[in-house]
């Protein structure tokens, strides 16, 4: 059976862009059609200054908005990355297989490192390693399929060149996965700037939807999203990015075509008003449901247990295995009772 892996990271609050490009395809289609497994991966928030606390809460609420979105526990595998340590144990292997060439060919390390040095930090070691910890993290559940956004796919081609090096120099061991594009115009952009990816660390949250914005905040936020010269509304994402995002999103939330749906629309104004009103009733099931859940915390807690749990009993022989092979003596079992008497 088809393995899918997926990680989504504390670094933000979930955005409208995580729910459209991410979260709803796992919900309504990647949980069903394989074994599949979803981790908040919450390692890969200390790459950057980040505060404990915040990091923390983010864990938990990005865990309970991605059971709000649909995630079954008894279908799916939900759990913290730290809670696995079989991630920081093959993580280690993995940077003995890779070069420090690759890790600074890396187009997000050079981006958010320049970033750093911009604002006058130092920058962490994690960031330049934090793609190996990241292929780790799918690796060591032997995953075939990896949905991803653009900005990722670099780094599961990185994964797939470190498992076939690891497999060739010390035997067999790792499954070889492949990304999967989530479909044209799941890509939501910022709706202040149309030619930039709407994120969850964004400094500003002008443009970005989060998915617990209150509805009014919600419509504000649309109603007042940059658009284009001129009037008529066309789907152009290189020459008209406003409009075409607004398209885009009306079309993802409404199960439409933004083709079809720009020769609906006469006017910037209406198409804004009815995206507004699309996107607060895509996500009114999702807050709901996050507001039933926050109620009952022991129950996220469980099902974060119980993800654990069946996650570590995936990766070990996997991880136990890579040990082995690449030259490292197994741990000295105890001595049972029966023999030490």
């Amino acid at each position: 059976m088809t393995r899918v892996f997926s990680g989504i990271q504390p670094t933000g609050h979930l955005t409208l862009g995580n729910y459209l490009g991410a979260m709803r395809r796992w919900a309504e289609a990647d949980q069903y059609r394989a074994e599949s497994l979803f981790c908040v991966v919450d390692l890969h928030a200390l790459t950057m200054d980040h505060d404990p606390a915040r990091v923390r809460r983010l864990s938990r609420q990005t865990a309970t908005l991605l059971l709000a979105s649909g995630l079954d526990p008894d279908v799916c595998t939900v759990f913290l990355q730290s809670h696995v340590d079989e991630h920081t144990r093959l993580s280690y292997l993995l940077e003995c297989v890779a070069s420090d060439g690759e890790m600074r060919r890396m187009i997000q390390y050079k981006e958010k490192a320049a970033k750093e040095r911009e604002r006058g930090r130092s920058v962490r070691l994690s960031l330049l390693t934090y793609p190996v910890l990241m292929a780790a993290d799918i690796l060591a559940y032997g995953a075939n399929e990896v949905p991803v956004g653009e900005d990722q796919a670099q780094h599961v081609e990185l994964t797939r060149d470190l498992a076939v090096r690891f497999n060739q120099r010390y035997g067999h061991t790792f499954v070889v996965p492949r990304a999967t594009l989530p479909p044209v115009g799941a890509r939501v952009m910022n709706l202040q700037e149309p030619t930039r990816k709407m994120g969850k660390s964004d400094d500003s949250g002008a443009g970005v939807v989060y998915l617990l914005d209150e509805p009014d905040v919600v419509r504000k936020k649309v109603l007042r999203a940059v658009t284009d010269s001129g009037r008529e509304v066309v789907y152009d994402r290189e020459e008209r990015p406003g409009v075409a995002n607004l398209l885009d999103v009306l079309a993802a939330c409404t199960g439409g075509n933004p083709e079809s749906l720009a020769d609906v629309y006469d006017s910037y104004g209406s198409l804004k008003k009815d995206t507004a009103e699309a996107v607060v009733e895509a996500l009114r099931p999702l807050q709901a449901r996050h507001r039933e859940l926050c109620a009952d915390p022991a129950y996220v807690e469980g099902v974060l247990r119980d993800g654990a749990e069946k996650a570590r009993a995936v990766a070990r022989p996997t991880v136990d295995t890579a040990y082995r092979a690449i030259g490292l003596l197994p741990p000295v079992a105890e001595p049972s009772l029966s023999a030490a008497r």
